[in-house]
């Protein structure tokens, strides 16, 4: 890490994949350990508690993501190297999006300070590896959070992917403020795909409250008590089964061709 304090510190845009200590790849634990701070949210800085030891740490809350961003551009013009975590890789929905756009309000040179992404292991990834092999074809993943998207724009995307016989990912599927969301999406996909379309829930991949279930379009109004903002939620396409206990889609539309 950078060591001459004359110069602009290095921004490093770390994901910590879904939560395990043994998911984090070794170069997200590397500069983890070695930036001399650490900025995220507090749950997921507890999350890597033994990772830390003498670095300054500053943990905000939810929603605080512009600010979690800006802070981290002051340290690093001040001379500081600066790990930035996210949950699952922070490129998708985590804090690459939050940490660039502030760099482009500042009219950043794309040099100075120096950013580099961490990847990690994402939600979708997580859930599809407990599940069995649900993402063989083509996927898109979705989030059903208007907080930052209107949700007309959501519904529209939610009906280009059924139309299109995407496997689906729902991230952020269902909370207390949005409790109708995931039925809404539902609905839509209803229009498109079988009743019968396997459907995977999976909740805190990898951690101790993991959960797993498969169940179906049609059903998935049952299991909605069960979904929440920790749950990540995979639908099928067309030629999506279900065989032990797994959620399968072939490589190819190899099965439903052969069933003509």
């Amino acid at each position: 890490m950078s060591s001459n304090r004359s110069l602009p510190g290095r921004i490093y845009l770390v994901g910590l994949g879904p939560g395990n200590l043994n998911m984090i790849t070794p170069l997200a634990r590397d500069v983890v350990s070695r930036c001399q701070v650490v900025v995220g949210y507090k749950g997921y800085i507890d999350q890597i508690s033994d990772l830390i030891t003498d670095q300054e740490v500053i943990p905000m809350d939810l929603g605080k993501e512009l600010d979690r961003a800006d802070s981290t551009v002051n340290l690093a013009v001040s001379g500081k190297d600066v790990a930035l975590v996210s949950s699952g890789d922070s490129g998708i929905y985590g804090m690459a999006g939050p940490l660039f756009t502030v760099l482009t309000d500042r009219q950043w040179d794309g040099l100075s300070p120096q950013v580099q992404v961490v990847p990690g292991v994402s939600a979708l990834q997580s859930a599809a590896a407990l599940l069995g092999s649900p993402l063989m074809q083509d996927f898109c993943a979705i989030s059903l959070s208007d907080l930052l998207t209107p949700w007309e724009t959501i519904l529209q995307r939610v009906t280009a992917a059924a139309q299109g016989d995407f496997v689906v990912a729902l991230y952020n599927p269902r909370s207390r403020a949005r409790s109708n969301h995931l039925l809404e999406a539902r609905k839509i996909l209803l229009e498109y795909r079988d009743e019968g379309t396997p459907v995977g829930l999976v909740r805190e991949a990898f951690r101790e409250e993991q959960h797993v279930s498969i169940t179906t379009l049609e059903l998935l109004a049952e299991c909605i008590e069960d979904v929440d903002m920790f749950t990540t939620v995979l639908i099928g396409n067309s030629t999506t089964y279900i065989h032990e206990n797994h959620m399968v889609t072939p490589r190819g539309y190899e099965k439903k061709l052969s069933s003509r």
